[in-house]
């Protein structure tokens, strides 16, 4: 299959690139060749030849979000808008990803939200993540949304490497880590994976897609640096104590159901891929924050 992977040098899209590319014929672009808001720029960068589209392209910073409004709204509502304009009028698949953002939390935890739930997001991002869903899904397109929750990576920013980070700092002081927002940290990698068992199919519709349980931002903190083998000095907050710019879901855990229905459920308990990441990056991670502080 020809695969075109929309922001393929980000976290999930450099893991699709390589994913993917083991049985599949994969080309990719990100910014600044590629603003997928504009289509005079996706019909150069896409032709009519990809037959499947997937998009890792989105505006993630999510404070950043609350002041930036007009530059989240372009990427992550505008863009897969254009994207899925592009994919029905030359009958590709687009596999679009979301959030588990597009959601309120306020079920109490460890209750689940599944794929028939209603959203009703707290924040400007999740908002435009649901403008974003809503844009694929009237396009007449044939899509696979996959939301997911909770993502790291070997690549860029993210919350492990932000908590590793903070551990090895020279001054070693006490790291708060909220302790009252629950969700299922999501390895990139394995959400590569479970891409193309999507795409491998063809499978259409609105999916979640987490890793399997689920814990609190503090929990994950700890089970990380644990199987880093580093020494910290977490200390548990709550969400009042730690105060944002955007308002986090208190309950982002999202069940499966629609994947595992379909047979096509490839994620793994949290806490196996955390480890298995740890021990993959381990020094790499390490020489990384280190530097950092440098």
């Amino acid at each position: 299959m020809k695969i075109f992977v929309a922001g393929n040098r980000g976290q999930l899209g450099s893991d699709c690139m390589e994913i993917l590319s083991a049985e599949h014929a994969v080309r990719g672009m990100d910014l600044p060749e590629l603003d997928i808001a504009d289509p005079q720029c996706l019909a150069r960068a896409l032709g009519d030849g990809p037959e499947a589209i997937v998009n890792c392209a989105a505006f993630t910073r999510v404070d950043a979000c609350e002041t930036e409004r007009e530059a989240a709204l372009r990427v992550n509502a505008a863009g897969p808008r254009c994207l899925a304009d592009h994919a029905a009028r030359h009958g590709a698949l687009l596999v679009h990803v979301s959030t588990d953002y597009v959601f309120d939390g306020r079920r109490e935890p460890p209750l689940p939200y599944t794929e028939q739930d209603p959203t009703g997001p707290l924040s400007w991002y999740g908002e435009t993540k649901r403008q974003g869903e809503r844009a694929v899904m009237q396009s007449g397109c044939r899509y696979a949304i996959l939301r997911t929750a909770w993502l790291y990576g070997f690549r860029g920013k993210n919350f492990l490497k932000t908590m590793l980070r903070l551990a090895l700092r020279p001054e070693g002081d006490d790291i708060k880590v909220v302790n009252d927002q629950y969700g299922s940290p999501t390895w990139s990698r394995r959400l590569a994976r479970q891409i193309g068992a999507v795409l491998d199919t063809g499978a259409t519709g609105l999916f979640h897609a987490t890793a399997e349980g689920y814990c609190t931002w503090f929990e994950l903190a700890r089970t990380f640096l644990e199987a880093m083998r580093i020494d910290h000095r977490l200390v548990p907050c709550t969400t009042q104590e730690y105060v944002t710019a955007a308002v986090r879901p208190r309950n982002g855990i999202l069940e499966n159901r629609a994947l595992k229905a379909a047979g096509l459920h490839v994620m793994r308990d949290w806490k196996e891929d955390v480890r298995e990441f740890a021990a993959m990056y381990r020094e790499t991670l390490i020489e990384e924050a280190r530097a950092s502080w440098a």
